[in-house]
């Protein structure tokens, strides 16, 4: 019987499954801003206020999800991950999906556009987002593997290589975001200063979603180093 199975056997469950379901859920609140910003690009409001609440709805749902996992983490859990260290993982995932809730609200509360000459970019740099924290989940979803290996062998090497570029993606990010501020700061006097204000305001949320997927990354190198 292998080391996981064996966990499973004596608790019922792996503590690790619960944690790669939250950042499915976690991920589809990003996948779900792909969804928002089309329609905000077509003027479809309608369209977009029903995609800012599926957005909140799978937010809620993370929520209660990471909520029933620290409720339910054994306090004496034998494995190669000590518990405080899963129950910051939680906390850390749950905030990438907290900042795609929050990006959809203020531009749906203020029925937010994005300036013709800024929408090919911002698209592009929402989706280089959305990939950094598909490749937090493509990490986080090893996690089980290493813990059946004991963090050892190959799998540690592809864990490192998927966090390797997770960081990749992330700096990625952080130059779009450079030249779509450059970008917005030409723009600047042909728009009006509110609007200005809170477009660095989403541009910067934007950047904070990547920053944050990248984090879990982050959380997930510390395991590997213990």
């Amino acid at each position: 019987m292998s080391f996981g199975s064996s966990i499973a056997g004596l608790f019922g469950h792996s503590p690790i499954k619960p944690l790669q379901q939250h950042y499915d859920t976690v991920h589809e609140c990003a996948v779900g801003l792909g969804d928002f910003f089309a329609a905000v690009s077509s003027g479809n409001w309608e369209q977009a206020k029903a995609a800012r609440q599926r957005i909140a709805d799978l937010e809620n749902r993370a929520d209660g999800m990471k909520k029933e996992f620290r409720l339910k983490l054994p306090k004496s859990l034998f494995l190669p991950v000590p518990r405080s260290d899963l129950l910051e993982l939680v906390s850390v995932q749950d905030k990438v999906a907290n900042k795609a809730k929050d990006i959809a609200g203020l531009m749906l509360g203020r029925q937010m556009t994005i300036p013709p000459a800024l929408a090919g970019a911002m698209g592009d740099y929402l989706q280089g987002a959305i990939d950094t924290s598909a490749q937090a989940q493509k990490a986080i979803n090893e996690l089980d593997e290493l813990v059946e290996t004991g963090f050892s062998g190959r799998e540690i090497r592809l864990v490192e290589d998927l966090i390797e570029e997770l960081d990749r993606l992330e700096r990625a990010n952080d130059e779009q975001q450079i030249v779509i501020r450059a970008h917005l700061f030409k723009l600047e006097s042909e728009l009006p200063p509110v609007d200005v204000i809170f477009l660095y305001k989403i541009i910067d949320w934007i950047g904070d979603l990547a920053d944050r997927a990248q984090k879990v990354g982050g959380r997930l190198q510390l395991l590997l180093a213990r």
